[in-house]
């Protein structure tokens, strides 16, 4: 570990400390006092203020027993639910599910503001926070008369004005101004996109406590669309789409392969209590196994989780292992366990988890020298009970994409029935 990240753990962990003891003071007082003078119940618009502008999202609170125990952020169809929530006086701490970040702000009247903390980015990654309570609109309020209905699929360019463009699927549903949808990569979706289309400009946004979105954009007189994507504060490129219903991206089945040479998949990484595990070891043996590369700070991977855990502890026997190589962005070991453990219990995950390496591709690339590289989280390898890769998939639909994450989950079905009656 270098010295830079030792002096940013140490900082981090000065930091929990001060927190922790600002919580335990405040644990101190009435939990009634606490909120007696706040009315946070209801609906909210949220805003981080990135350099794209403000990136809206909704959300509500609601209250057990005179506490307030759970916020829902809203992005089109996605419920996210979180209950790690401490409110100590006029300040309210909120831990998002899953993902390494939080909220630190305070309540003034109708309004929250302070940060967004995201700590799975280097440094002291922070946004600005606002929000207003008893708002339910998402960018405006207006209702423009629509000069456009962008429903359909769409052939889209990232980054077109430069040489390192990509190419992607934009798939967007249109209920008057009212709009959501996904892009469809290569290494996987944009998962749930809201926002409106407002005479001749186009809004999207989504939060979901790794993923800070914003697409803004003009539709133009001959239908297409050219506009601008903000991740964050770290990440601007723009963007152009055509309506292209037959443009297909490259099959994800034949992205990712085993390089000459091998004939086999293998590897040894500890499990989180640093017990080393090998694909050779008995227990793997004659079975048919799932290997998921992924990582905890990887929405991708916790949509693929989601449904594999779900899979396994419905459908899942004794002929079925399901292993998952994760690559993450703590260095420290016990952070990253840490991450993972707080995966397994939203997911109720009981199949295998093991801490191969940091998330950096190249390096999952060399700790599995077998495959060509690394191109996704998550990539998944199907491999039958005599050892041998059947399948690689790069890259994950998930639920965004509707009928193509539907068509995904009845394919997988059927093609690892098949591996199990072999």
């Amino acid at each position: 570990m270098s010295i830079l990240n030792g002096f940013q753990n140490q900082m981090r962990i000065n930091n929990l400390i001060v927190f922790a003891i600002f919580l335990c003071i405040a644990a101190c007082k009435n939990k009634s006092d606490e909120t007696s003078h706040y009315q946070i119940g209801g609906m909210w618009r949220g805003v981080l203020e990135t350099p794209g502008g403000e990136l809206p999202f909704n959300f509500s609170f609601s209250e057990n027993n005179d506490v307030f125990d759970l916020m829902t952020i809203m992005n089109g169809e996605e419920r996210i639910e979180i209950k790690e929530i401490e409110i100590a006086g006029d300040s309210i701490f909120i831990q998002m599910p899953v993902f390494d970040s939080e909220f630190r702000l305070k309540i003034d009247s109708d309004a929250l503001h302070g940060f967004w903390f995201d700590h799975a980015r280097p440094g002291n990654y922070k946004i600005p926070f606002t929000a207003k309570r008893n708002v339910s609109y998402r960018f405006t309020q207006g209702t423009d008369t629509v000069l456009a209905d962008v429903t359909g699929n769409w052939k889209v360019t990232f980054s077109f004005s430069n040489q390192d463009s990509s190419d992607a699927i934009g798939i967007f549903s249109q209920e008057n101004n009212r709009l959501t949808g996904t892009f469809r990569t290569p290494t996987g979706d944009y998962r749930f996109l809201a926002g409106e289309v407002q005479a001749n400009n186009l809004y999207l946004s989504c939060f979901d406590g790794a993923h800070a979105f914003l697409f803004k954009a003009k539709i133009l007189d001959d239908g297409t669309i050219i506009g601008d994507f903000w991740s964050g504060k770290h990440w601007h490129e723009d963007w152009l789409a055509v309506r292209n219903d037959s443009f297909e991206l490259p099959d994800p089945d034949t992205l990712t392969y085993l390089r000459e040479g091998y004939d086999k998949f293998d590897f040894s990484f500890p499990d989180l209590n640093e017990n080393i595990v090998s694909f050779s070891d008995e227990k793997y043996k004659n079975k048919v196994a799932i290997i998921q590369i992924m990582g905890s700070w990887c929405p991708n991977c916790m949509d693929e989780t989601k449904f594999l855990s779900n899979y396994y502890n419905e459908l899942g026997g004794e002929d079925l292992n399901i292993i998952a190589l994760a690559f993450e962005k703590a260095i420290v070991f016990e952070n990253a366990k840490y991450n993972l453990e707080r995966l397994i219990e939203s997911f109720d995950i009981r199949y295998d988890i093991l801490l191969a390496g940091s998330n950096s591709k190249s390096e999952a690339a060399t700790k599995l020298p077998m495959l060509n590289h690394v191109l996704s989280y998550p990539t998944t390898i199907f491999i039958d009970k005599k050892g041998k890769v059947r399948r690689i998939h790069t890259g994950f639909d998930g639920p965004a994409t509707g009928q193509l994450f539907k068509d995904f989950k009845r394919e997988f079905i059927t093609f690892v029935d098949e591996l199990l009656d072999e």
